[in-house]
């Protein structure tokens, strides 16, 4: 996965803005950032701050796991903020078991290529899950493209029978959403799902293995993020790019059930 960055050591956790916490840069805005910076700890997004966790109430609420940028709070609160939207947000950090986070197979238009998961049944990995009310699942359904039948992402129920997600300090939830990219992940050149390494890494690694790309979006990471931002029909070639290269394979989460 792209191991995001983590604040300094010793941060304090009371309630302090996500600028002082070094949580605020939204990769949205800054494409080779991508995933954004993760915190280190459960808490609740509220507005441009963060707050202890303690028992904010979960209950009707709907549990997403982030996989990519949905775990960064400056990403998250550039989504809410487009639907004016400042209600309190949980995250609580998470022990995973059955997927890995890979890299889906379309160019973004934000700039970046991002990260979208694959099942891994022995992979055990530490993500974020996401409480949403209503309205928050809504704007963030949104920013992925959900349900619109030209987005690309599906938002897919994932049974604890299969993938295991055990919040810190809880049980083991009965399941949880996540974004699945219909257009399947890249794939290592074994076959094999690739992971996503972070977004300078990885679009280091794409323009060297292809001409094309190059051609495409240019010689280095700032050039492609550059071009893609400013050109959507150039991410649609991309796209398509990935998969007349024959570099693209399925997740093996696209029989999971629609949420």
């Amino acid at each position: 996965m792209a191991d995001p960055k983590h604040p300094p050591a010793g941060s304090r956790r009371d309630g302090r803005t996500l600028e002082e916490l070094g949580l605020a840069e939204a990769p949205r805005e800054h494409p080779l950032l991508y995933p954004g910076v993760w915190p280190e700890e459960s808490g609740v997004l509220v507005g441009d701050r963060m707050l202890p966790l303690g028992d904010f109430p979960l209950a009707g609420r709907h549990p997403l796991l982030a996989v990519g940028s949905n775990g960064c709070p400056g990403q998250l609160r550039h989504k809410l903020a487009e639907s004016g939207i400042a209600a309190p947000l949980p995250m609580v950090r998470s022990r995973v078991t059955g997927v890995d986070v890979g890299v889906s197979a379309h160019v973004s238009r934000m700039g970046y290529v991002s990260a979208s998961p694959f099942r891994a049944p022995t992979t055990v990995r530490e993500l974020f899950v996401l409480w949403l009310d209503a309205r928050q699942l809504a704007a963030v359904d949104a920013s992925e493209g959900v349900p619109v039948p030209t987005g690309n992402y599906e938002r897919v129920w994932l049974p604890g029978s299969d993938v295991r997600v055990e919040p810190e300090g809880g049980r083991a939830l009965s399941g949880v959403s996540v974004y699945v990219n219909r257009h399947g992940v890249l794939h290592s050149g074994s076959g094999a799902p690739r992971r996503h390494p972070g977004e300078r890494a990885l679009l280091t690694e794409l323009l060297v293995e292809s001409s094309r790309m190059r051609d495409l979006f240019g010689d280095t990471p700032e050039t492609f993020c550059a071009r893609a931002r400013a050109d959507l029909r150039l991410c649609a070639r991309g796209t398509r790019l990935f998969r007349e290269e024959e570099r693209v394979t399925a997740s093996g989460l696209e029989g999971y059930a629609r949420r």
